[in-house]
């Protein structure tokens, strides 16, 4: 047999490189079809899900989508502006299909997404060519904001709505993501107050969407061969508060797990708080919820908790954290800390450190604090040079990659059940997967060998058992232990 690949050389990528590309929608008849267009999408995942249902709103009024903008009758930006970097990103991209726009290779460029909700009709005036800019909440228009633009009709150029009381519903997508992997949307927006954030001056107060639209989307995208559902929300555990006047995420996973098709079901932007005994319970018995839980605690020092406004301490948060590693063994976590928030003293950025290493979360991002115009925290006092934050962050991110990579190490000589995203580029008989430590796009791959597959014989969208034979950094190798 040949030598197992641990990093595809194909790929410029280890964590995060089992992105799938964009569909391959068939062509529709060029008579009836009203133009083609391209989108670009960037940000978390939440921002994916409308993408996909803009996708699907487009295809449904006659629009072909193609993969590249150049050529394209016009291209969508839905961009992301939950940070300084997420910003900058997203005028880039705006600013690279303006200037495809001015050599002729699209005929209009339109802003969705986050930035178009943070800065309004403002945009409009900062990027001189952009034809609209859709808000938020007005995506399910953009068949509309389309049709005017291809008609050179330029006297409404903005759409905004106000944020619903009810979460948008996410049916009819064109789903970007593989086959056998959706992100499903529970909730939109976001009650928490914390001092460093903007979400829910783009994104609106906490909107639940009932149980039965959730249970009917998970219908839908099974029935279109998912067997992983990622759950997302701005927070998770918040699901329900509003709606029915109690947490309700338990009940929903419970429907959820009656979806038939449904094989793997994960859990992303889990709060701390409104964790309840009876989730714990419910996640640690279920056969089909991933021991996979994501849940951002941004720091574990108390002042620096209180002054974030997160509304939990060190010794809850300790509390929560022993009772999952407890009632779930095989649990792996994810979390997000931000390094330099305003004020943080290097005796509090140490407490953050020891923490780190004491509870060896398997999965981390580190973000240097990103001051938010209009948030509480930016009229902080104490606000640390940027250097300083990137030191940090550097710090803690050194001791993440050796925890990581001692996770990576143990594996070895396990089987691990493994879903396969894709073939590799590299070998004919190599498949690049995830096991359930592993969601999509954010965390690690494995690379299996599997003579005698190839793309005649695919094992995309499987779940197969693999026996883990060699780690490399993050990543894993392994070959399947059935044929």
């Amino acid at each position: 047999m040949k030598p197992l690949p641990i990093v595809d050389p194909a790929s410029d990528a280890t964590c995060g490189s089992g992105t799938a590309p964009l569909p391959v929608v068939p062509e529709g008849d060029p008579a009836t079809r009203r133009g083609t267009f391209s989108l670009v999408t960037l940000g978390c995942p939440k921002n994916l899900v409308d993408s996909e249902r803009m996708l699907g709103l487009l295809r449904d009024d006659g629009w072909q989508f193609v993969r590249e903008p150049a050529g394209s009758d016009l291209v969508i930006v839905n961009t992301c502006a939950f940070i300084d970097a997420s910003r900058k990103e997203s005028y880039a991209a705006v600013e690279e299909m303006l200037a495809l726009k001015r050599s002729g290779g699209t005929r209009g460029v339109i802003v969705a997404g986050c930035l178009a909700e943070r800065q309004k009709e403002g945009l409009l005036d900062e990027l001189p060519g952009l034809d609209a800019v859709i808000g938020v909440f007005s995506r399910d228009e953009v068949a509309r904001a389309a049709e005017r633009l291809i008609g050179g009709l330029g006297d409404q150029r903005s759409i905004f709505r106000p944020a619903p009381a009810r979460a948008l519903g996410d049916t009819g997508r064109l789903r970007v993501t593989p086959r056998h992997v959706a992100y499903l949307k529970i909730s939109e927006g976001c009650d928490r107050t914390c001092t460093f954030c903007a979400i829910p001056r783009m994104r609106g107060k906490h909107a639940t969407k009932p149980i039965e639209e959730v249970v009917r989307e998970a219908r839908e995208l099974a029935a279109d061969g998912v067997k992983e559902l990622v759950l997302v929300a701005q927070d998770t555990t918040y699901y329900g508060i509003d709606l029915y006047g109690e947490p309700r995420l338990v009940d929903l996973l419970r429907q959820i797990e009656q979806v038939e098709g449904i094989e793997w079901i994960r859990l992303m932007y889990l709060y701390p708080i409104h964790f309840t005994d009876e989730l714990i319970q419910q996640i640690a018995a279920s056969p089909k919820i991933l021991p996979y839980l994501d849940m951002p605690l941004q720091h574990a020092s108390d002042p620096v908790l209180k002054r974030m406004q997160r509304r939990v301490n060190r010794a809850a948060t300790e509390e929560l954290l022993g009772k999952l590693r407890t009632a779930i063994p095989e649990l792996v976590m994810r979390t997000t800390f931000i390094t330099g928030f305003p004020g943080e003293t290097r005796q509090q950025f140490d407490e953050l450190l020891a923490f780190a290493d004491r509870w060896r979360f398997e999965r981390m991002g580190v973000f240097p604090y990103s001051l938010e115009p209009d948030t509480p925290a930016a009229r902080l006092d104490g606000h640390l040079p940027e250097e300083e934050k990137e030191a940090r962050r550097g710090e803690l991110m050194a001791l993440q990659q050796q925890i990581a990579h001692e996770h990576a190490a143990e594996q070895v000589g396990q089987i691990r059940d493994v879903i396969v995203d894709r073939q590799s580029e590299a070998r004919d008989d190599v498949w690049i997967g995830r096991t359930p430590a592993d969601a999509p796009d954010i965390d690690c791959v494995v690379y299996v060998t599997a003579p005698g597959s190839d793309a005649g014989r695919p094992l995309t969208g499987r779940i197969l058992p693999v026996e883990i034979v060699a780690s490399s950094g993050y990543d894993l190798a392994g070959v399947p232990t059935e044929e």
